[in-house]
């Protein structure tokens, strides 16, 4: 059977952006030392034992400093976060982007964003590589969870706020 044709890159971007997506920042500190990035690409894989799956562009700044990691930290934007996301997604330096927000240190030595909806505190089970991406696989070995604050979603190519009831 032959395979058929495949869709171009803008159709399929444009098609992406009306899937409404968590904003989480992304960080680690290990022998690269400390970085971080905003992704979208996130999601829970199962939860025995509980993994989430990260995705990360082999041609973001940060790839050689996450590609020697063993941990990381997903940390989920709450509604009033927008500003670090673009910090985050941004050419800044990783210096002026921790600068921009208060942190903690993870169970596995991962910054922890404090106010952030929730933080997922991960060592990296398995990495996998299609097309320009690295997709981490990420046993969860930690949460911590805010009380009632909303989420930071990022739809048709804008960040929305979700209130919690």
């Amino acid at each position: 059977m032959a395979m058929p044709p495949r869709v171009d890159k803008q159709t399929f971007r444009d098609a992406m952006s009306t899937l409404a997506a968590a904003v989480n920042i992304v960080t680690t500190d290990g022998p690269g030392g400390r970085a971080g990035f905003t992704a979208t690409a996130v999601c829970s894989v199962c939860d025995e034992p509980p993994t989430l799956l990260v995705c990360l562009n082999r041609n973001a700044s940060v790839y050689d400093t996450f590609s020697d990691c063993q941990s990381l930290c997903v940390n989920t934007l709450a509604d009033g976060q927008s500003d670090l996301s673009g910090i985050f997604g941004g050419k800044s330096d990783m210096d002026q982007r921790f600068a921009a927000a208060d942190w903690t240190t993870a169970v596995t030595g991962a910054p922890v964003l404090e106010g952030a909806l929730v933080s997922f505190d991960c060592m990296i089970s398995k990495r996998v590589s299609v097309g320009t991406h690295d997709i981490l696989f990420c046993e969860v070995a930690s949460v911590r969870k805010q009380g009632e604050v909303g989420s930071l979603v990022y739809f048709d190519r804008a960040y929305h706020q979700l209130k919690s009831r």
